[in-house]
């Protein structure tokens, strides 16, 4: 799967192509709503047996079975202080290199647990980058189920490889808030978007070899920068655009509660 720029003047998934696969069976089809894409009228989209239909010209929905990817815990009831706090990300780095594939993230064999369910979210976590190789370090501790580290910083080509929405949702159910890298594969982007679980974040060059895994970081998200606190540089980041409110939300089923184009729960 190629590379893609997360460009930023472009809709809720901030991608170029016009169709979000999130699994071989499910797709999201977009089309432009004033400055934000949203599900197209009459289009269907579906994550984990999730299904909806939504008519944007008068907002009259139908929808399926099962809850959106993500525990209802986690996404409703956010408040607006919550979603601005979540713009700033302060915590320890882990820095990966270039090509960081999704059978690293998430190996196929954990495929079979289900995020909707927490205590499986949970367990997927405690999976999450199982497949790196030894040289980048242990992601999470022996023992543990989340990750010590809130930010991923990444080079080229992140979440390339294989389409699995698993993959963004293990880093998010790990602990990871945010991942920063030179570029992404485009559908490791769409999913991190249509899931909410974390911000993906490009940097306006490579960063990761200035950076090392344990460093002290703030991502902040209002003002495009990535902050080592530990080596005193600072680096630039583009902006996250259109997708930000997107995740800031939840996902794209929460955002479409919460503005109004489906009902809400």
């Amino acid at each position: 799967m190629a590379a893609t720029s997360a460009m930023t003047n472009i809709n809720v998934a901030s991608v170029a192509a016009s169709t979000c696969v999130l699994r071989r069976d499910t797709e999201i089809s977009f089309a432009r709503l004033g400055n934000v894409q949203a599900p197209s009228r009459s289009a269907t989209c579906g994550t984990f047996g999730t299904r909806l239909t939504v008519h944007v010209a008068n907002k009259k929905c139908c929808q399926g079975k099962a809850p959106g990817i993500r525990a209802a815990a986690q996404v409703e009831g956010r408040s607006d202080a919550e979603k601005a706090s979540g713009r700033i990300i302060h915590g320890k780095c882990f820095v990966v290199g270039d090509n960081i594939d999704t059978d690293q993230i998430i190996p196929a064999e954990y495929l079979t647990l289900v995020p909707s369910k927490p205590d499986e979210y949970e367990k997927l976590g405690s999976y999450a980058m199982i497949g790196l190789p030894a040289e980048w370090g242990r992601f999470i501790e022996e023992g543990q189920m989340k990750t010590q580290y809130a930010v991923m910083i990444g080079g080229d080509n992140f979440g390339c490889g294989s389409s699995r929405e698993h993959a963004p949702v293990a880093l998010g159910a790990a602990g990871v808030k945010a991942v920063v890298a030179e570029s992404y594969a485009r559908i490791f982007f769409r999913n991190s978007v249509a899931t909410g679980e974390l911000y993906p974040v490009e940097s306006e060059k490579r960063i990761f070899q200035e950076n090392s895994t344990g460093d002290m970081v703030t991502v902040d998200l209002e003002h495009d920068l990535l902050i080592n606190h530990t080596n005193g540089k600072t680096f630039a980041l583009k902006p996250i655009g259109d997708a930000g409110p997107v995740i800031d939300a939840g996902g794209i089923f929460a955002y479409a509660r919460e503005t109004g184009m489906i009902a809400a729960k």
